[in-house]
This record gives C-alpha cells, structure tokens and sequence, in this order.
C-alpha cells in the first residue's frame, strides 16, 4: 500500500505518505528527516526498509519543508526540542500510530532522542539513528558555512528546489541560520540521552562532513537502554544514500533482535 496524504500537526499541513502495512498491522517505520530534508528526499529508501522489514511507514516533510506548510522565520535555537515533544506526537495521533520505530537522520535523529528522551510515550519503542547529533562541533559549523557558500553561490539551490519547492528558502535559511548563530555552539542535547531507555541502532559514516565518532560515543555512554554501533564504509553523512544495503541488513538484525520485526519479513 503507498498513499499520499495530508495530515495537521501543531497548526501546520504536513505532506505525509504511508507504505506498506497499516498501524494496526504492523509496527511502523516513521522517518525523520535531515535539515536539509524532506519526504521527496528519502526516494526508494522507505519502501525498501518496508520490503525488507515487514513494517509499515510513515514519512512526512516538517513544517517548512517540501510541499509542507511554511514556517516563520528565524528559527528558535530550540526547533529540534519542539519537533519532538510537541509536534512528534501530534503526527503520530493523527497517523493513527501505535507502535513507532523512529528512524531518523541527521537533525531527525536528534529530534529521535530528544523524543525518545522526554516525552513519555509507550508508542515509540526502538530508534534507528543515522548521523544524529548530540552536541555541535567544529567540523559540523565549517560544513554548514561551505553549504551556505553553496547556496548563495553555487548549485544547491537550484538542486534543493526541485524537493522543496515554494519552501526551499524557508527550509535552507531556517537550518542554515539557527546552525550558524553564535548562541549554537552551546548546543547540547546530551541531558536527554539519560532518558532513552528504549533500544537504539547508531550509524555513522567515517567520512561525515558533519559530525564525528564523539557523537556516537556520548550517546553510548549515556543512554539507558540497549545500544549497538553500525560504522558503514565508505560512507558520509548519509548513510541511507551511499550503504543503504548495509543501514537495511543492520536494521533489519537490530529489530529482529528486539522483537519488532514483522512476521512477514522474519523467515
């Protein structure tokens, strides 16, 4: 089953489309996407993780992303922690969700663990994390300032236009600009790992422009549930994109390990 729709979420249309088996069916995948990101994005990967696992999915653009609503900008230096303790929840009531496997990368896998970590909610039982961020990092603002370069001057925007649309400078400038300001060094977002007691798959890749293995080690360090560590090779800093085979093979392990696997996909 693919079906396109549309779903209101903390006063926003959000773009949204199902794959695969309905919640009452089976758990469901929901994928959070990056900064940068929308549910175009994604392309095939979700319905190969659907064929793969069993499971259903749930992808939607954020508010200011893809063909979704709008957002007012600036951005508050806070966007991440209220995508996911209010608006999180919003989509997967009115989705009809009941049992969650966030799968999130980039800015979705922190929004994963910010949920995961503070929000009390027996529906999200596994995270499948790709790049996630935890704190910011040099080498993180230095790619930030090449990509706004990019915008500003090179092809990304046209590239980011065919995704986004109407929204693309609402969905560049809205990350771009609260990365970029100076009150975001500070970011931090390890006082939530405590709070992650449900399992959690990490993947990162060794040639992330974006981050380094320090994220991944906080998170090990500090989360309260089960953690295993997937590091694909070559990879950067979408791992969906360039191993989707090895991120697929890993998931599906990690949730058959953790009883969340469809049966269907489990032979």
């Amino acid at each position: 089953m693919i079906r396109n729709f549309e779903l209101q979420a903390d006063g926003h249309r959000l773009e949204a489309r199902w794959l695969g088996p309905g919640p009452a069916d089976a758990p469901t995948l929901v994928f959070l996407h990056e900064g940068l990101g929308c549910l175009a994005l994604w392309k095939d990967f979700p319905q190969r993780m659907v064929e793969a696992t069993g499971c259903g999915a749930l992808v939607y653009s954020r508010a200011g992303y893809g063909r979704s609503d709008a957002v007012t900008l600036p951005r508050p230096l806070t966007y991440m922690h209220h995508e996911a303790q209010a608006v999180l929840p919003a989509v997967l009531d009115a989705a009809g969700v009941q049992q969650a496997i966030l799968v999130g990368h980039s800015d979705g896998g922190s929004i994963a663990l910010i949920n995961a970590g503070s929000v009390p909610d027996p529906r999200v039982q596994a995270l499948i994390l790709m790049a996630p961020h935890v704190f910011n990092e040099p080498i993180c603002v230095a790619a930030i300032e090449q990509a706004r370069a990019a915008y500003l001057e090179g092809g990304l925007r046209d590239g980011l236009a065919r995704h986004h649309h109407n929204n693309v400078d609402n969905a560049f400038w809205g990350w771009n600009d609260a990365w970029l300001d100076p009150g975001f060094l500070d970011w931090n977002l390890e006082v939530f790992l405590p709070g992650v007691a449900i399992p959690t798959l990490l993947l990162q890749g060794g040639q992330d422009a974006y981050g380094t293995a320090a994220q991944i080690e906080a998170i090990e360090a500090q989360v309260a549930g089960p953690v295993e560590s997937v590091w694909p090779d070559p990879c950067g800093h979408a791992a969906y994109r360039d191993q989707p085979e090895t991120v697929i093979a890993a998931s599906c392990g990690f949730l058959r390990r953790h009883g969340l696997l469809a049966v269907e996909a489990d032979s």
